[in-house]
């Protein structure tokens, strides 16, 4: 059976941080969650006052974030002794577990800067697990063809048995960036069992017959492969995982299965224990 499309979401202006512009694709009124994720933000620009401001210190606690660098660097430094830059076509994945205060800043004062945040939940069993960061350049992805002449880059879980960059233990989700080169037919294999979204950051695709353009997610309705035809050179991001199915509760950076654990997370932030 193939994959289909239930339902397409255009991602909304935003601002975060600082004051960083940016466009919420998940987390927003039309797709609050996706279980196991939480959000997805895109951000571009060339303008350099559109993300100068950056993302200064911040707490999370209960989930992990990953940054994915198009273009530009960013620099990444935290509560527990982690400091690194990503640049073109590298990955952070942060693990905040039962807490950790980060920034993420700017390292550039021109020029493009372009990228994904995703927030992955984290099942209870994980919430209060150690915090830890993985800093992963370009060439440590790696990047296999597809259809004829297309390419998809493995960040994080399997493809056709190449493991991606990134491992992680708690939630093992899938997250491909995928290049397609002009107009072919690319079928992919997937899991039933996952949730997750196709999301198109360049060009046009079509799935099971919807089309989706620049800036629309496409939540999946999964099965054993997904079939993706495209009819320029289109680029997009493929993310599913297996869903957790706990309650979630969150405030703003912390997302907890209780108001009580949420409360004690803020209580931990302010009395400077949370991690």
């Amino acid at each position: 059976m193939n994959s289909k499309i239930i339902q397409i979401v255009q991602g909304m202006a935003a601002s975060d941080g600082a004051g960083v512009k940016l466009k919420r694709v998940l987390g927003q009124p039309a797709l609050k969650r996706l279980d196991p994720f939480l959000m997805l933000d895109e951000f571009g620009s060339e303008d350099a006052q559109d993300y100068i401001a950056g993302f200064p210190q911040h707490p999370h606690r209960g989930f992990q974030t990953v940054t994915y660098m198009l273009t530009g660097k960013m620099g990444h430094k935290d509560s527990v002794g982690n400091e690194g830059i990503i640049e073109d076509g590298g990955l952070q994945w942060m693990n905040a577990g039962k807490g950790i205060i980060h920034e993420e800043m700017p390292m550039q004062t021109e020029g493009r800067m372009r990228g994904f945040q995703l927030w992955v939940n984290l099942p209870a069993s994980e919430k209060m697990s150690a915090p830890g960061y993985h800093d992963i350049p370009s060439k440590q992805v790696p990047e296999l063809k597809i259809g004829k002449a297309s390419t998809v880059r493995v960040l994080a879980g399997e493809y056709e048995g190449q493991q991606g960059a990134v491992s992680t233990q708690a939630v093992k989700p899938q997250f491909f960036d995928l290049h397609f080169v002009g107009t072919e037919e690319v079928t992919l294999p997937t899991k039933a069992s996952h949730n997750g979204f196709v999301y198109v950051y360049e060009g046009d695709i079509e799935i099971s017959g919807k089309r989706l353009s620049k800036g629309q997610l496409g939540v999946i309705d999964f099965a054993d492969t997904l079939t993706i035809q495209t009819s320029d050179d289109a680029r997009a991001i493929l993310v599913s995982g297996e869903p957790i199915g706990e309650p979630v509760v969150q405030y703003g950076p912390f997302v907890m299965n209780s108001q009580e654990e949420i409360n004690q997370a803020l209580r931990d932030y302010q009395q400077g224990v949370l991690a």
